[in-house]
């Protein structure tokens, strides 16, 4: 195992009715709040108004930001930054998923930066202040609410980028699972398939790391059986916190730590969103096991084996091959059951710019626990299709 230091900042406030900590919060950090959010959804659901109620009570001042993308556009995130800039903001309160908390995030390091914000996703080296973020969540996927990471789009060049700082990693989090009832199943799914993304794409890794293995299992179990229950029930408030709960973990650097690699999938996917603007994890769900086939061979087989036997409970067999292709089998029939699209067809994803995404996602694969090449990239799409 790899040498780290681990030191998680965000303090979490998990359950029912804890937006009434978000003006003691906030008030500890100052007194002018960018409020940020996406669509009209936090009006219509009471979140809005309870956030601001508790706010003005320690007469903080609030200014907003609304309208956050899906996959969030440097655009947003320049408005941002003027707001900040303008009304002297102290504090950052995204409140959304993950989409909201990453423009927010990127935001809050803006605010201290001279030049042009999409510097800072090009180089996160360049983010030396931010300012301090406190999230209240209403999506489990991304697990933003208690990473260091965000992505963020340009539109017009056809990028969409990760960044990443130890600054971006917000102070405090509000995870109340009753908020997350009201999203749609469609997103439930896609939520549901980015989370186990963010585990899966640790898991398989050249770097040897027992117990993180292991609770990276029970958190991919915990996704599967919860998952399936939040989507079929949406207001299951156990299912709904298990799940909400997994999101954190998945990606907080804790089962990642002295094993550390960088991902393959998700460099994939956000190709696809970047041209064509589809659903994250929609785009997760659909390549993850045509990479997975993709690259099982000698080297991988053996941990495809313990990926069957562990989080799927097939038994062990003679033939690795099998065992292995059985395990990935699962994954598929766990999607399907979820009802996300199979294929790249589905979600609207042509050939035509498969030469120009398959360059620049294998570009960004050094290190990964598979190292592919622009033409290996785009024989993964090409299956998917």
């Amino acid at each position: 195992m790899k040498n780290f230091i681990y030191d998680i900042g965000t303090k979490i406030y998990f359950g029912k009715d804890q937006i009434k900590n978000i003006g003691d919060i906030v008030q500890s950090y100052g007194k002018k709040a960018l409020l940020i959010y996406g669509g009209g959804s936090i009006k219509t659901n009471g979140i809005y108004d309870a956030a601001l109620t508790y706010l003005k009570q320690k007469n903080i001042t609030v200014e907003e930001l609304s309208g956050v993308e899906p996959n969030p556009r440097i655009e947003t995130v320049r408005k941002g930054v003027t707001l900040c800039k303008e009304n002297q903001i102290e504090v950052i309160v995204p409140i959304g998923g993950g989409s909201v908390i990453d423009c927010a995030k990127v935001i809050a390091a803006g605010a201290f930066y001279e030049g042009d914000a999409w510097d800072l996703v090009l180089d996160p080296k360049k983010i030396t202040h931010a300012l301090p973020i406190i999230s209240v969540l209403t999506l489990s996927a991304t697990g933003s609410e208690m990473d260091t990471f965000a992505v963020i789009s340009d539109m017009k060049q056809k990028e969409k980028i990760g960044t990443g700082h130890p600054l971006l990693r917000p102070k405090a989090s509000i995870l109340d699972p009753t908020y997350t009832q009201s999203v749609s199943k469609y997103q439930t799914a896609a939520g549901t398939a980015d989370i186990m993304s963010h585990i899966m794409e640790t898991y398989f890794s050249n770097k040897k790391g027992f117990m993180q293995d292991r609770i990276a299992e029970a958190l991919l179990k915990t996704c599967i059986t919860y998952g399936k229950k939040a989507y079929e029930n949406p207001d299951d408030y156990e299912a709904r916190s298990n799940l909400m709960w997994a999101s954190s973990w998945a990606i907080n650097d804790f089962i990642k730590l002295g094993k550390e690699e960088a991902w393959t999938v998700h460099p994939m996917e956000h190709e696809l969103s970047a041209y064509y603007d589809i659903t994250h994890g929609v785009g997760l769900a659909i390549l993850t096991p045509h990479y997975f086939e993709f690259i099982l061979d000698n080297t991988t087989v053996d941990k495809f084996c313990e990926f069957a036997h562990n989080v799927w409970e097939i038994p062990y067999e003679e033939d690795k091959y099998q065992m292995a292709q059985k395990g990935i089998d699962a994954l598929k029939e766990f999607f399907e059951k979820l009802h996300i699209p199979k294929t790249l067809k589905e979600v609207g994803i042509s050939e035509e710019y498969f030469d120009e995404m398959a360059q620049k996602a294998s570009s960004r694969l050094k290190g990964a626990y598979r190292e592919l090449t622009k033409e290996e990239v785009k024989q993964i799409y090409q299956r998917a299709l």
